[in-house]
């Protein structure tokens, strides 16, 4: 075989498999629904968007949603409970303790419960609930998986 052909059908393949791999991630990931409407419509469309939520998420029906424009972390990192704690940085300010459970429900979700608890007699104040997906990889295949913050939620 020739140099001209052997270099061809290496261009050739190589195009393939960038498709290839292009299409792979591409269905890997979550697409938001757009909506336009007027400010009436808008609202409707929350409010079944919020009782739909409460059925697909029964853990959520405790809790307050917190919109996450209000949390003054970064969204997203490459783990769950330290991602969960700098969304709440107050809670450190708050005199107790704190118990942070992580729970992985799916290979690509996770649940961070933070549980801040009063003083001596070990009463609850504040529960925090934090769930995210993972939004891929970093630089290397071998690296961890990128989570990001898709709810937020407290319940006194």
């Amino acid at each position: 075989m020739s140099a001209k052909l052997k270099f061809f059908l290496i261009v050739i393949l190589s195009i393939f498999a960038t498709a290839g791999a292009g299409v792979y991630i591409i269905q890997g990931q979550p697409s938001a629904p757009i909506f336009e409407a007027t400010d009436g419509q808008t609202q409707q469309v929350t409010a079944i968007h919020q009782s739909q939520e409460v059925v697909a998420y029964p853990g959520r029906s405790d809790y307050k949603t917190i919109p996450l424009e209000k949390l003054n972390s970064s969204l997203q990192g490459s783990d769950p409970a330290t991602l969960a704690l700098n969304a709440f940085e107050e809670i450190a300010s708050v005199r107790g303790t704190r118990k942070v459970e992580v729970a992985y429900p799916q290979r690509n979700q996770s649940f961070v419960t933070i549980t801040q608890i009063k003083g001596a007699d070990d009463s609850v104040g504040i529960k925090y609930r934090v769930e995210m997906t993972t939004f891929g990889r970093s630089l290397f295949i071998s690296s961890p998986p990128v989570w990001q913050i898709v709810w937020a939620g407290v319940r006194s």
